[in-house]
């Protein structure tokens, strides 16, 4: 479902991404994990065809990238740091903007399901300037499930979240890996990572460093592993 390889990504002379190797099957939630500067941010913005590789091959569901990037959008569902919402509309507006993107069939119903399960539904006439940074980021989950699409990309989707809103957003996680979609998540919570995904990735010096499947000895270890591997 993604395949990537040999992956290089330079700002100038300076080399993030150096030959990277990375495949999800249809499926796998895998959680990629690195300190700060690793590249896992750039590498979802590739993902995302927001940024461009300068050498390598990534594919999609089959599609290349960049050269097929609007075939790719259709199917991916992303959540950044920013909630990139539009802050005059309220929750459903914005939804129902998105929805008419993917020219969803039962636009309102599931506009609904989503409301309801990210805790919004109550506020959905608010203007999503009035949220609080944890609401906006509840609907920008929101949103990027709202087409149900093959593939979710989630860089540190946690962040400014509270406990109950996090414990929502690991919900809505389990629940779109139970139907089967291919989940990548950058994360720097190693303990929920462990909890939430089945593969483990760790990214440094610009390459996978090391690649950890749920069950292997080392998973019940792994500040441990990580701290190892960060270091190099």
């Amino acid at each position: 479902m993604i395949d990537i390889r040999s992956l290089v990504k330079t700002f100038g002379l300076k080399p993030v991404l150096r030959g990277l190797n990375l495949h999800l099957e249809a499926g796998d939630f895998v959680a990629l994990l690195g300190p700060n500067g690793a590249g896992k941010t750039t590498l979802l913005r590739i993902l995302a065809s927001l940024a461009r590789p300068s050498l390598g091959e990534v594919r999609l569901a089959g599609h290349r990238l960049p050269g097929e990037a609007a075939a790719v959008r259709r199917i991916l569902g992303v959540v950044s740091h920013q909630p990139l919402l539009y802050g005059d509309l309220t929750a459903e507006e914005n939804l129902r903007f998105y929805a008419r993107l993917y020219s969803l069939p039962q636009a309102k119903r599931r506009i609904d399901e989503i409301l309801e399960m990210v805790g919004l539904d109550r506020r959905r006439r608010d203007r999503v300037r009035e949220y609080s940074r944890g609401m906006q980021q509840r609907l920008a989950i929101g949103r990027a499930v709202l087409h149900d699409p093959l593939i979710l990309l989630f860089d540190e989707p946690h962040t400014g979240l509270d406990q109950e809103a996090s414990a929502m957003l690991d919900g809505v996680l389990r629940q779109v890996a139970g139907r089967g979609r291919t989940v990548l998540m950058t994360s720097h919570d190693l303990l929920r990572a462990a909890d939430l995904a089945s593969r483990i990735d760790i990214l440094s010096g610009g390459v996978i460093a090391r690649s950890l499947t749920r069950g292997q000895a080392e998973w019940d270890d792994l500040p441990a592993l990580y701290r190892a591997v960060a270091r190099g």
